[in-house]
């Protein structure tokens, strides 16, 4: 039975691991809670992640990398994106040449701006880098867990590569495409729990769809605008990891960056509002990251400014709707304009 690792056991971390572990792989979960490893081992439960989910037999919990990827033809990143630096530094010299590294981390590291497989590949040492791929799309991991139909889109330079991650994570239940743009798919992803905090946030300020539906569509638009910018091909983001799983993110129970910005809205800080989540709202840090790559490079996000304004500035709620309202008249979508000549 071929062995895969999966570094991290939160929930997304363990959902990946039951999924792949039902597709009929060896796996290695590693976590750095030895309580969670425990329990994982001797009760098959993670209950601080995933109540009410049993593991299968063939996953193994561990605190030591070494011993997570070791024969291990396929690593899983799955760590939250301020970590994920440190652990490629473990695992630089622990892989084999040949071994597959996927990233499942939605972010962007704040001091770099560097998307998630921009950092492994900067840690990990260079017979390594044409190995990484990249996975996204709308998967809360409560619902992958039991076994409700997902489907998701993995990113690599190599399509045989992003074949072969397809093929081991294809399932009846869990549907898989690809991509060759790595930058979209990553971006997508990581700029959608900006939004997401701002939808929250709508929704604990009580407005209605109508309020969501906009900063849905134009949050989409700020995600693409600043995605192009950085070389990422427009067309990514009408898919899974664009649209799907904005949409997905706006608007679900398990969304922690949607529940974060409801807090927001409802009246308490940032650091109130994080005191009482456990699981790790990486919208946080994101929002901080593309508002800062944004100025630098000049692209215009007025959701995403304001976001960073309310979470990282003090500005109210209301105050940043407000502002959003009277900005000044635009064209919903300038390049219709440009090639209507006399319109």
């Amino acid at each position: 039975m071929e062995k895969i690792a999966v570094i991290g056991g939160g929930s997304w971390g363990s959902s990946i691991a039951i999924l792949l572990a039902n597709n009929g792989y060896r796996i290695s979960l590693r976590d750095i809670s030895f309580e969670q490893v425990t329990e994982i081992n001797e009760e098959k439960t993670n209950i601080d992640y995933l109540p009410g989910v049993e593991f299968p037999e063939n996953i193994t919990a561990t605190t030591d990398i070494k011993e997570a990827v070791k024969d291990a033809s396929v690593v899983i990143v799955v760590v939250p994106s301020h970590a994920i630096r440190n652990v490629a530094q473990e695992l630089s010299g622990l892989l084999l040449d040949d071994t597959i590294i996927v990233s499942a981390t939605k972010g962007i590291e704040e001091e770099t701006y560097y998307r998630m497989s921009e950092v492994l590949k900067d840690e990990l040492r260079p017979a390594l880098h044409e190995n990484i791929a990249v996975i996204s799309g709308p998967s809360h991991a409560e619902e992958v867990s039991k076994g409700i139909p997902t489907t998701t889109v993995v990113a690599s330079k190599s399509r045989r590569l992003a074949e072969n991650i397809q093929d081991i994570f294809m399932s009846d239940v869990f549907r898989v495409y690809t991509n060759p743009d790595i930058v979209g798919v990553e971006l997508g992803g990581a700029l959608k729990n900006i939004i997401a905090i701002s939808a929250g946030i709508s929704d604990g300020l009580g407005y209605g769809d109508n309020t969501k539906a906009a900063l849905i569509t134009r949050g989409l638009t700020e995600i693409k605008r600043l995605g192009v910018a950085v070389g990422a091909d427009p067309m990514t983001f009408a898919g899974l990891s664009g649209t799907g799983d904005l949409v997905v993110t706006c608007a679900s129970q398990h969304s922690r960056n949607r529940r974060l910005g409801v807090k927001i809205g409802n009246g308490r800080s940032l650091d109130e509002a994080l005191s009482e989540m456990k699981m790790v709202a990486e919208g946080v840090r994101t929002t901080k990251a593309a508002y800062l790559l944004a100025k630098e490079i000049g692209v215009e996000v007025p959701i995403i400014t304001k976001a960073y304004e309310v979470l990282f500035e003090g500005k109210h709620p209301q105050q940043g709707v407000n502002e959003l309202m009277v900005r000044g008249k635009k064209h919903e979508i300038e390049e219709v304009v440009k090639n209507k000549e006399n319109w």
